[in-house]
């Protein structure tokens, strides 16, 4: 099977190669010349906001249009003040913060206590249509204390709190939000952030300027490049081409194959780094998607588990920094372990075995929905074919499969998480496992365990109460932990570029050399 998926991939990489080779010149609209950050992906978000949004390219956007209360030093791992210039615990569930004056949205507005009390009102609220609900539903609700106060009630306590702060909880401007509701807002957006929207153009992008009037002091400093402009390319080797002919400065997600062709290309730096971003495939355990489902026997699903050569995957498919995980979250999260926790090796002949004692010796047909990395999802397709399994690829865009997925239409699904990088296992385990729109188990006791970390005040008990959480998934084979993504960059040799492991591209410190 390795030697399959590298005679596949092989192809692509001479494909690809070849297009490199023949590619015209365009019209060059990036670089340095242009002070204008130029990078592509192949999806685009649902909506710019980004409470309406989970893809990775909006979780980007936000970290450079939008501030958050905090900030979290990537290098050093530790909170600083960032819109909020200090917290404290009032009680267990309760935390004040106190804010910075002199901050302006992009508009033009003032920052202050209203705008951070409607912004986390708002998203708890049905009208609001939050799809990141896992990332606030800890709170209860915010108040204005004073003109620089603000409390935040929780609904229990909640030690990832300052976490969440630092991280997927972006503030909005209260007044300019109230006149122009969520789908004004998602055409002309407005932070607080080093760039500023200057456009979204719904298929194509959204193009963004330097903020001139960024408070001073940030612990992320003013944006070096006077330009950004995402742009979205579905096509890799369209991505590659305009790369290489100077139309974009940056992309990502590059094959490894791809990746060692590009780094004979003139003036293109190639970088490889492991991300927070997991893959794992998700089972429809309680038979919502087919009547009868064979999923629904655990011993299938542990079938299914051994089916598939993880290892091989990792070292022909994606290669770079990747590991092998074995419970469900980034092994660098806390709480985050693999202690204890059941493994699945590669066995092919127990896999069968398992099967045939279910009461399937042939195997049987399933539907298996993806949404990236193809050629990923086509080699678990192989392994299960090759124990008798036929699997049957729906490969669609996320916010599409993530609306299948939740309404019970989908058996088996790869799916990825990066956990908006966060460094906590509430936000990877606790967002398919505890209960919500993602869970497709609904176990009484994982979620049990769950509840119980997340609301534990000492770290020594969180930890336990999540091994027991993650033990019982991978006991119970309620999914498969694939394996951390190795994400290979490309860009411009003109530009300085440094990756973080929380697959946070942060273009507001980049620069040209």
């Amino acid at each position: 099977m390795a030697s399959g998926i590298m005679a596949r991939h092989g192809s692509t990489a001479r494909a690809a190669l070849t297009l490199l080779m023949l590619a015209a010149s365009v019209p060059a609209v990036a670089g340095k010349a242009n002070d204008t950050l130029v990078y592509a992906s192949d999806t685009e978000p649902e909506n710019v906001s980004p409470y309406h949004n989970s893809a990775r390219e909006g979780v980007i956007l936000a970290r450079n249009v939008w501030d958050t209360l905090i900030y979290r030093d990537p290098k050093t791992g530790t909170y600083q003040p960032m819109l909020a210039t200090s917290w404290r615990w009032v009680d267990p569930v309760t935390l004040e913060l106190t804010l910075r004056e002199g901050v302006t949205f992009h508009n033009g507005d003032a920052f202050g206590p209203e705008d951070v009390a409607f912004t986390f009102n708002y998203v708890l609220t049905p009208e609001a249509r939050t799809v990141t609900k896992q990332n606030v539903d800890w709170m209860k609700s915010t108040e204005v204390v004073d003109a620089h106060t603000v409390r935040i009630h929780l609904k229990a306590a909640f030690p990832a709190a300052l976490e969440y702060l630092a991280g997927p909880t972006p503030i909005f401007p209260a007044t300019y939000f109230r006149r122009v509701g969520l789908d004004g807002f998602a055409k002309a957006p407005v932070g607080t952030g080093p760039y500023r929207i200057t456009a979204v153009e719904n298929g194509r992008g959204v193009k963004m300027e330097r903020f001139a009037k960024y408070w001073p002091g940030s612990p992320i400093g003013a944006a070096k490049i006077g330009k950004l402009e995402f742009r979205v390319i579905p096509d890799a080797d369209s991505r590659m081409a305009e790369l290489v002919t100077g139309g974009i400065d940056w992309i990502w997600r590059v094959p490894s194959d791809q990746a060692d062709q590009l780094k004979g290309a003139p003036n293109v730096s190639v970088l490889s780094a492991e991300t927070m971003r997991v893959g794992f495939l998700q089972f429809d355990t309680l038979g919502r998607a087919k009547e009868n489902s064979p999923l629904k026997d655990p011993r299938v699903r542990q079938a299914i588990s051994y089916a598939v050569d993880r290892k091989a995957m990792v070292d022909n498919l994606v290669r770079g920094g990747s590991r092998v995980m074995n419970a469900a979250c980034f092994i660098d999260q806390f709480g985050c372990t693999d202690e204890g926790v059941p493994r699945y090796s590669y066995d092919p002949a127990k896999a069968k075995a398992l099967l045939k004692e279910a009461g399937y010796p042939n195997g049987f047909e399933i539907d298996l929905g993806a949404y990236r990395e193809r050629d990923y999802a086509e080699a678990v397709i192989g392994y299960l074919r090759a124990v008798g399994i036929i699997a049957r690829l729906n490969y669609l865009r996320y916010a599409a499969l993530r609306d299948l997925i939740r309404g019970g239409k989908v058996s088996i699904a790869f799916q990825t998480w990066g956990s908006f990088s966060v460094l906590d296992v509430s936000a990877f385990t606790g967002v398919y496992f505890r209960g919500g729109d993602e869970d497709l188990t609904k176990d009484p006791e994982t979620i049990a365990a769950l509840q119980a970390g997340d609301g534990a005040t000492d770290p020594a008990v969180r930890k336990v109460k999540y091994a027991e959480a993650l033990k019982r998934i991978a006991g119970q084979a309620y999914a498969l932990p694939l394996f951390s993504y190795s994400t290979n960059y490309a860009f411009t040799s003109d530009l300085t570029f440094t990756a973080q492991p929380d697959e946070l591209p942060r273009f507001y410190a980049a620069q040209w050399k």
